[in-house]
């Protein structure tokens, strides 16, 4: 066990990187193990939920070098997978156990998914539901939960699904499922979420036709390699965002980050508070917007977050949580029913955290109301959740008192290398062992 111990106070400033995008990292790996030829991905996060999913491509036969952020893939083909010996072990992420379930369900092998604890926790029944409909079979435990078992040989047939809550995981994983399916899969989303499977799908060389909410994609396309630049992961930059508009002083240029329209909520959630926040140098690099984004101490405030920015924020509200508290006024949160099926309820344990921490909050079925004032210290516990482990490092810049974190081993699955990031940008923070 790994706790965080940040010391009150700190400020924030200089030019940082952070980590490749955890989401087209893993992306990358599975389109390119399927495509025909010779992939480079540079830029690729080194952390624990992403190179599980590159084991379980090479543990299905695929050719994959790795040196450092750099990855050679040679790709397999639609149909050049092969069965793997062991179980695809997927540690705590679910973004790679739904993908994979998609894939896998359009091969001719069968295959079974587990994960650590955590993951075997969380539901699955929402992809499950609809990868049925196309013709899979798989077995849960009860509730929908992992292990998976994936039944091959199935004929998969395309479906038209309108799906009952936004989330990009589920429209990627019945795309997965979409290229192996007869006919044309539509898929039906109630509010926009990130739509990096959809320009990614579009740079291998398969047709994907996405407008007013419907996304249409043909089976049986065949991807062609091609080279992937990750960005830096705007869900790693937000925790320096906020700390530089809580911190007293000081400001913070991020390099090379992500911003799909898709995934900026939370500058636009961040603006909104009163922050000071410019986008600079903005480009495009393998068909994802990337720019530079300087952010500077500034004084935030209360507000209602629109419900139209959730699900483009949804991995961020830990640590917009922590701005919420640090700022003047109320912030009320709806609609996020999605945060209790995370690594964690992360409603409800930052709102815990909150409450050690001397933050008045409320919680609600679908969000919570938090009440800006005055960061005390304390021992808050992340339930080994790498994004709520993070975000109570960031509180800790204004904080009266040392604030310490439990169960931090995690953050190495998504943002390896955080502590000595954090200490570079000024957060007093140090590592121990439970």
């Amino acid at each position: 066990m790994t706790q965080f111990i940040c010391q009150p106070g700190g400020s924030i400033r200089g030019e940082l990187r952070v980590p490749g995008d955890k989401s087209i990292s893993h992306r990358s790996v599975i389109l390119a193990s399927i495509a025909v030829g010779v992939s480079q991905v540079t830029g690729f996060l080194r952390g624990e939920d992403s190179l599980n999913t590159i084991r379980a491509f090479q543990q299905m036969g695929v050719e994959i070098e790795r040196e450092g952020g750099r990855v050679r893939v040679n790709g397999a083909g639609l149909n050049g997978l092969r069965a793997p010996t062991a179980d695809l072990d997927m540690g705590n992420s679910g973004t790679a156990m739904r993908l994979l379930l998609g894939l896998l369900a359009g091969q001719p092998f069968d295959a079974r998914l587990v994960g650590d604890r955590s993951l075997s926790s969380r539901p699955m029944q929402r992809v499950i539901e609809p990868l049925q409909k196309m013709g899979a079979i798989i077995e849960s435990e009860t509730g929908g939960r992992a292990p998976l078992q994936v039944r091959g040989g199935q004929r998969l047939k395309a479906i038209e699904y309108d799906m009952p809550v936004a989330s990009a995981q589920v429209k990627s994983c019945l795309l997965l499922a979409g290229i192996y399916a007869e006919g044309e899969t539509v898929v039906r989303e109630p509010a926009p979420t990130r739509d990096h499977s959809e320009r990614m799908l579009s740079g291998f060389g398969c047709e994907v036709v996405s407008a007013d909410g419907e996304i249409r994609m043909r089976g049986g396309q065949v991807l062609r390699a091609c080279d992937i630049d990750v960005p830096a992961d705007i869900s790693s930059a937000a925790f320096f965002m906020v700390a530089a508009a809580i911190a007293g002083e000081g400001e913070i240029r991020l390099q090379h980050v992500g911003v799909n329209p898709t995934r900026t909520g939370v500058i636009d959630i961040l603006r909104m508070m009163g922050a000071d926040i410019e986008i600079l140098n903005r480009r495009e690099i393998g068909g994802e917007p990337v720019a530079d984004i300087l952010l500077r101490c500034s004084k935030l405030r209360g507000i209602e977050i629109p419900p139209e920015l959730v699900p483009l924020a949804i991995d961020e509200f830990p640590v917009l949580f922590v701005a919420a508290a640090c700022a003047d006024g109320v912030t009320r949160l709806s609609g996020a029913e999605e945060l209790r099926v995370k690594e964690s309820d992360r409603i409800q344990v930052m709102a815990d955290g909150l409450t050690i921490l001397g933050i008045d909050n409320q919680v609600q079925a679908d969000g919570i109301v938090i009440h800006g004032g005055s960061i005390d210290g304390g021992t808050v516990d992340s339930h080994g959740d790498h994004r709520i482990a993070m975000a109570f490092a960031v509180a800790s810049l204004a904080a009266r008192n040392e604030i310490r974190i439990r169960d931090c081993a995690n953050v190495n699955t998504s943002f390896p290398g955080f502590a000595e990031l954090a200490q570079r940008a000024g957060i007093r923070i140090a590592l121990d062992a439970e």
